[in-house]
């Protein structure tokens, strides 16, 4: 009884101390800044599928602020340039109205500039000239957006790559060291998940940048809709 007394009181006190070892090691990484945890973690998961997925990264992001800049710098008021155009053919014709054109930036603008070019020419004409440079337009607006979807796509990719590669080390390892303990297997399995963790948290940024450029692009395209009907209207209404 006293052996059983005396063993239960060692492994009390290994238990405690197993549990003051844990709190303290997670002291530690509480202690660790983000970029600390994020860097140790990138060299663990293997620098080479964690750098590509990294480059991924980095031209993705590229991509999607130089389209964000672009879309934001593409966006007007069509409202006003519509009153703008209106009080110009009031006054001095399509002249005056595509030099208004001429002076305001945008898709929009260039439209509007197309179809008054033309508007000599009849209203169809002009509705062709607005139908074939809005698609012209349109191109301009998604311009490269499909290299970032690809991005997204492939950043998990690149990470499950790693994840079976990460897989494929370990049973190498198990079969050098005959042996499946834990320890022999945790640096494969560690690279498996930690690649396809960067690759996930990679797509998921992107993808939010995706969406929002691809709802903008979608917001202009319905103002071009719109203003180009107006400028119809406009044109029909001053050819009377």
């Amino acid at each position: 009884m006293k052996k059983v007394s005396n063993t239960l009181t060692v492994v009390g006190f290994m238990f405690f101390g197993a549990i003051q070892s844990t709190f303290a090691q997670e002291a530690v990484i509480e202690e660790r800044t983000f970029h600390q945890e994020l860097k140790q973690r990138f060299i663990e998961g293997d620098p080479q599928f964690m750098g590509i997925v990294l480059v991924a990264l980095i031209l993705g992001l590229a991509i999607a602020i130089e389209r964000i800049i672009y879309l934001n710098m593409a966006t007007t008021n069509t409202k006003k340039l519509v009153t703008s155009v209106d009080e110009a053919l009031s006054s001095g014709g399509v002249e005056a109205a595509k030099e208004v054109c001429r002076n305001e930036k945008g898709p929009v603008a260039s439209i509007f500039y197309q179809g008054l070019d033309r508007a000599d020419e009849g209203i169809d004409a002009v509705e062709k000239a607005v139908v074939s440079y809005g698609g012209v337009q349109m191109g301009q607006l998604e311009k490269n957006v499909s290299w970032l979807s690809l991005f997204i796509a492939l950043a998990p990719m690149l990470g499950f790559m790693g994840t079976v590669i990460g897989m494929i080390k370990a049973f190498d390892m198990i079969a050098v060291a005959n042996d499946i303990s834990p320890g022999v297997v945790a640096v494969g399995i560690k690279v498996a998940l930690l690649t396809t963790v960067f690759g996930l948290v990679v797509a998921i940024i992107l993808q939010i940048f995706y969406n929002y450029i691809v709802s903008k692009i979608d917001s202009i395209v319905n103002n071009m809709e719109d203003a180009s009907i107006s400028l119809i209207d406009l044109l029909v209404k001053y050819k009377k």
